[in-house]
């Protein structure tokens, strides 16, 4: 009987050897081209995956999404820094209970008093201030946060907002330290997280090193990290190829670069996802020629949107509104219900006939046409579109050139308004008509980079956003974008897919197919090397 159990136990053991809880090996260190130097290390202040990916690691949130679930959503958020949460009866309060023990990469203690600074950052009431705060509009709803002891917290707003908590789980949310200024932020970044900064050198490398006093114990896997700024995406890639690098950066295998990226066959993996980012147009609505709606209008006809598909995207792409089209995306608008919406039809040939007619009504013609610049950021995500919406600004009377800006300059200049026209992306931080809305698009949002403002559709973001009936918001939220993309607030041109390639030998990394700014932490990430 012994003999049997010492066997049966041995068998257990081996069995579990080899399941994924006991699969995984420490050690290593990650190495990833980045695709542009990121503007700063402060994830507050910077609104780009640039700052986003290599630097979320190194922090922590109140709550999470689950780094190991593809699609974002309330079901999938879990405890971080807050072991656990509560809303009062009618919504307006937010109770969280903090995490003992957590310290800071210098070794001060975190507490609840970190929470509550954070959110005064963030809302302006900090004596301390941000160079920039593009998501002081996600926290416009926030009455004050308060602490009743150490490990408690809780955020009281004005009205209900259910999509809070979505809003907390997102990269752009971490939680920064009291007792670091936001200055220092930007440049050697303190947080709680499973890596620790060690370096960054501008347009070269940033550095990573493993916290070996990490809240979780067994966590991370790896010993760091190590982003290298490689500015060609062809050159980054083919060192990929060639093994100089474990991973690529998130999205930056365009579709048409996979048979490249596929050359090495069984030992490189490529998965191809949506990412809630969207190619569109900004217009300057305060100077000519797009402070006249009729130009404004003849722009939105002009966009033949699945040629933008075919050349840049292989089909790929997908055609939407101002939120992530359904499947992937949980609150867009159906395909029936954009077909309705004028300039979105399948008749292009006609609509460009409206869009001449259109400009030669403001005095542009084929013989007179409208000479400018478009503006775009120097990653290929832009400057390939760009070049296609040049071609098709041709069809209306519109002669356009190129102009890229680096992208430690891009926010600055779209912020000032340095532009009539811009081929841009947007990357939506939560799948979430909070965000997308009052980020993009509300009146005195930092982010609303055309000066779009209309006071009626901007009441119904507050009416949607406290609505607890998920279907009266879906219908609220389909009323407010096709509003949207009438006005022409900021014309969708498509929503990106893109794909992420990884050596065979890198374990426990997912895409996220309703952010590309939420699925960082790599602290489940390891290295099977022999």
């Amino acid at each position: 009987m012994r003999s049997r159990v010492l066997i049966g136990s041995m068998v257990i053991a081996m069995l579990l050897s080899t399941g994924t809880a006991f699969a995984q090996k420490s050690g290593g260190v990650l190495r990833m081209f980045h695709r542009d130097n990121p503007p700063s290390s402060s994830i507050h202040e910077e609104s780009t995956a640039s700052t986003v990916v290599p630097f979320m690691p190194v922090f922590n949130n109140l709550v999470l999404f689950d780094q190991a679930t593809a699609q974002n959503s309330e079901r999938s958020i879990v405890p971080d820094l807050a072991e656990s949460w509560t809303w009062n009866d009618d919504g307006t309060e937010l109770a969280f209970k903090l995490r003992q023990g957590v310290r800071w990469h210098d070794g001060r203690p975190f507490t609840s008093a970190d929470v509550e600074c954070t959110f005064n950052l963030l809302t302006a009431r900090a004596r301390d201030k941000l160079r920039r705060n593009p998501r002081a509009a996600w926290y416009r709803n926030i009455n004050y946060v308060h602490s009743a002891s150490d490990l408690e917290v809780t955020i009281y707003l004005n009205r209900p907002q259910p999509s809070l908590l979505s809003l907390l789980a997102s990269g752009f949310s971490p939680i920064y330290p009291c007792h670091v200024p936001a200055s220092q932020m930007r440049v050697r970044p303190i947080g709680t997280g499973p890596f620790k900064f060690d370096s960054f050198v501008a347009f070269e490398r940033i550095r990573l090193a493993r916290n070996p006093d990490y809240w979780k114990p067994d966590r991370p896997y790896l010993d760091g990290i190590e982003f290298t700024i490689v500015d060609s995406s062809s050159t980054a890639l083919l060192s990929f190829i060639a093994g100089r690098f474990d991973m690529t950066f998130p999205w930056e295998v365009a579709i048409p670069q996979l048979k490249d990226a596929r050359r090495r066959g069984s030992r490189v993996t490529c998965e191809t996802t949506s990412m809630n980012n969207n190619t569109n147009l900004l217009v300057n609505r305060d100077a000519a020629p797009f402070d006249n709606p009729d130009v404004r209008r003849a722009l939105s006809l002009a966009l033949d949107r699945k040629a933008f598909i075919a050349v840049l995207s292989n089909g790929e792409a997908e055609v939407g509104g101002s939120l992530q089209p359904p499947g992937d995306g949980m609150w867009g608008l159906s395909p029936e219900r954009l077909a309705t919406i004028d300039g979105y039809g399948p008749d292009v040939a006609e609509n460009r006939e409206r869009a001449r007619a259109l400009m030669v009504k403001v005095g542009y013609s084929r013989d007179r046409p409208l000479t400018m610049k478009v503006v775009t950021r120097g990653i290929p995500l832009y400057k390939s579109p760009a070049q296609v919406l040049i071609e098709q600004l041709r069809e209306i009377h519109i002669n356009a050139t190129l102009d890229v800006v680096e992208t430690s300059h891009w926010f600055t200049r779209l912020s000032r308004k340095d532009y009539a026209i811009a081929l841009n992306t947007t990357g939506n931080g939560v799948d979430d008509p909070d965000q997308a809305l009052y980020e993009n698009f509300s009146c005195r949002s930092e982010r609303n980079y055309t000066g779009y403002c209309n006071p009626e559709v901007e009441r119904l973001f507050d009416i949607q956003s406290a609505e607890l009936d998920v279907e009266k918001r879906r219908e609220l939220v389909w009323e407010i974008d096709a509003r949207l993309l009438a006005d022409g607030a900021r014309p969708p041109i498509m929503w990106n897919r893109a794909a992420t390639c990884w050596q065979s030998y890198v374990k426990g990394y997912v895409a996220h197919v309703n952010s590309m700014y939420n699925g960082f932490r790599f602290e489940d990430v390891w290295l099977d090397r022999p």
